[in-house]
């Protein structure tokens, strides 16, 4: 077993060292997401904390690793004879982000149980980490129905492993660490909630402490043994305090001033739910235990609002999270309790408080030197069209959902529909490996016509490899959303450009929670760019798009074809994802010789593919040449407007455009 890196060697990080030992000194505090880019100490950090936690009293034998002093009555290595103890190390589990949802939970034999009635149960890696700490990496890819079994075992306490008809439950309590890079994609709201804490993490951008860090990995590379035993005194001595902490904790005192704080900060920051406001209680709890004192202070709780709410405060899924200092530090001192000679002051706060900015609020409206913008109706711009800046984003709204036609075999997702291994059962077949998911009736009906020549006596079905059948299911696959975003002077007027904006950033939103890759296209003046390549974090498509100019020709076809070639790429690096086209343009082409025409062959290679594709006409004035409805034409997709966009302005709007594609197709 390879020698881990010490915990006290790392450099900096000050605020993740100190969530992860709050949370070795008090579990209740529910774990840590580590948010960071790459190369920034976030696993190193965590898989140190391992030989920090002290050893854990089990019951001898179990492989569920019961506590001795309260056995679970209804694990399935029990009951449990009294007196069985032992010690071993607490564990730290770590979870694949590929991993199969047998290798979480464990696997059921179904043979076995159908055939002679055994509940053989290997356990799974819930099992593993009870009691200790289950570690994701990259936790923000781990496939939707591994989420979804993480959620209901850090809710429940407990693993429920279900065949049909036959079960097996066992306790599965653990501390829940992620880490993750934001620009590879968001986690989804209920698992990040799951998260007692939360942490950003960054390269330091000082020189001395830079070299520290490169001295001390060097260090730990040529000699892991030699490196850990030059630190061993100060890991034990943080073990120690660890120790200290934990029996000082249930005497720490939360009192009433403090709980208001914690109350106040909470509803200042606009949290849902009561969670929030029972993990800062904690959380402050730990600290003042962690500091050996006896009685939380206001300076834990403010300690406790900057680990525990940035994730939780309500904010739009592409804000950064964060929080405001001056915000809490007001809320704090507005919460505490006055001393007998404060005086509030007659204004009382002047004017309501409402002279606060909110967070990240930026000049409304007031652009100076306005510049010549195209007309409503739409009218070419000449060659010399000026390049305006970048206007703000209309407010986004719900869209109609747009699916890919057909079934797909991608990963899972909410988009379109797919053959998955979680869904719907549609039919059954025989399994290719391990049997996951049996096709209770499929089976029996298999085994059924061979049961006399098997000499079957009792009442038990006689069942052979041969008879067992998988059930195949239907679910749903994100996808590749491409957007190619016409950004040229014909666009340009500002109200125009703002709702053209917000429609993008709606169906950003919508692709955020359908768990899709995006990619932006966007052409003008003379040639189109690749401004974002296809990634799972849409929150920098957001970014890239609001920083989003406009001005000059249209190169239509120039966007087309580019967005043809990054799908080209895109398929021989994940040729499962299928991808769906949406051009949000008003269908007006100009510069070099024929443009209308070399658009329109270039929106044919799409329909020759396949490609799922629609149209976002943004053409306004009294005056429309449909011209958008053109290219959805030569697209083999459909067009529809942004006013149809809207979710509660359009029904059929996903038949329209997957009945358009069958056809192109």
């Amino acid at each position: 077993m390879s020698t881990p890196f010490p915990f006290t060697a790392v450099v900096g990080q000050d605020d993740l060292r100190l969530a992860l030992l709050l949370n070795a000194v008090s579990p209740a505090v529910g774990g840590v997401l580590v948010r960071g880019e790459k190369g920034t100490a976030k696993s190193t950090a965590v898989r140190a904390l391992s030989s920090l936690l002290p050893e854990l009293d089990v019951v001898s034998g179990c492989r569920f690793s019961c506590d001795p002093a309260a056995p679970d009555p209804a694990c399935p290595d029990g009951p449990h004879a009294p007196g069985a103890l032992g010690t071993r190390p607490a564990r730290m589990v770590e979870l694949p982000v590929g991993a199969s949802e047998d290798r979480l939970v464990g696997a059921l034999d179904i043979e076995r149980a159908l055939a002679e009635g055994v509940k053989a149960f290997e356990p799974g890696l819930l099992a593993e980490a009870h009691r200790g700490v289950l570690y994701v990496d990259e936790v923000n890819l781990l496939h939707d129905h591994l989420v979804d079994l993480l959620l209901d075992a850090a809710a429940m306490g407990a693993s429920y492993v279900e065949r049909e008809g036959v079960s097996v439950r066992h306790a599965a309590r653990f501390l829940l660490v992620g880490t993750m890079n934001p620009e590879e994609g968001e986690l989804r709201p209920q698992l990040l909630d799951r998260f007692g804490l939360t942490v950003e993490v960054a390269a330091s951008r000082e020189p001395d402490q830079r070299v520290e860090v490169v001295r001390r990995r060097l260090a730990y590379d040529d000699d892991p043994a030699g490196f850990a035993a030059r630190w061993a005194d100060e890991e034990a001595a943080v073990r120690r305090r660890i120790v200290a902490a934990r029996k000082v904790l249930p005497s720490v005192r939360l009192g009433d001033a403090a709980l208001r704080q914690i109350a106040a900060t909470c509803a200042a920051f606009e949290v849902d739910g009561m969670r929030a406001d029972i993990v800062m209680a904690r959380t402050a709890t730990a600290l003042a235990a962690w500091a050996g004192r006896a009685e939380v202070l206001a300076e834990d709780v403010r300690r406790a609002a900057l680990l525990a709410l940035p994730h939780r405060r309500r904010r739009n899924p592409f804000d950064a999270p964060g929080l405001d200092e001056d915000k809490l530090d007001e809320a704090l001192e507005e919460s505490a309790e006055p001393e007998d000679d404060d005086d509030p002051g007659p204004d009382g706060g002047g004017g309501g408080g409402g002279g606060r900015p909110a967070p990240d609020e930026g000049p409304q409206g007031g652009e100076t030197g306005a510049r010549p913008e195209a007309g409503e109706d739409g009218a070419p711009q000449p060659s010399g069209a000026a390049e305006q800046s970048a206007v703000r984003a209309s407010e986004p709204f719900r869209t109609k959902v747009l699916s890919v036609p057909g079934i797909g075999e991608g990963a899972a997702g909410r988009r379109s529909r797919a053959r998955t291994e979680h869904g719907r059962t549609t039919g059954a077949r025989r399994p290719r490996g391990a049997l996951t998911k049996l096709h209770l009736a499929a089976t029996v009906r298999a085994a059924a016509p061979h049961q006399r020549a098997r000499g079957r006596s009792g009442r038990g079905l006689v069942v052979r490899r041969d008879d067992l059948r998988q059930a195949t299911r239907e679910g749903r696959e994100g996808n590749l959303v491409l957007f190619v975003v016409d950004a040229s002077g014909s666009m340009a007027a500002r109200q125009r450009m703002g709702a053209v904006k917000g429609a993008v950033l709606s169906l950003l939103l919508d692709a955020y929670q359908r768990r899709d890759k995006v990619g932006l296209v966007t052409f003008r003046g003379s040639a189109a760019d690749v401004a974002l390549p296809p990634t799972s974090s849409v929150d920098a498509a957001a970014v890239r798009l609001e920083s989003l100019p406009t001005g000059g020709r249209t190169p239509l076809a120039a966007g087309l074809l580019k967005a043809h070639d990054v799908l080209r790429v895109e398929r021989l690096r994940d040729p499962a994802r299928r991808a769906l086209v949406v051009v949000v343009t008003d269908g007006r082409a100009t510069g070099g010789p024929e443009p209308v025409a070399l658009a329109g062959r270039a929106a044919r290679l799409f329909a020759a593919e396949g490609t799922a594709s629609v149209v976002v006409d943004c053409e306004s004035g009294p005056v429309r040449l449909g011209l958008a409805g053109q290219l959805a034409g030569d697209l083999g997709g459909t067009a529809v407007t942004l006013d149809e966009l809207r979710a509660d302005s359009i029904a059929g709007l996903v038949r329209d455009v997957q009945g358009t594609s069958r056809r192109a197709a």
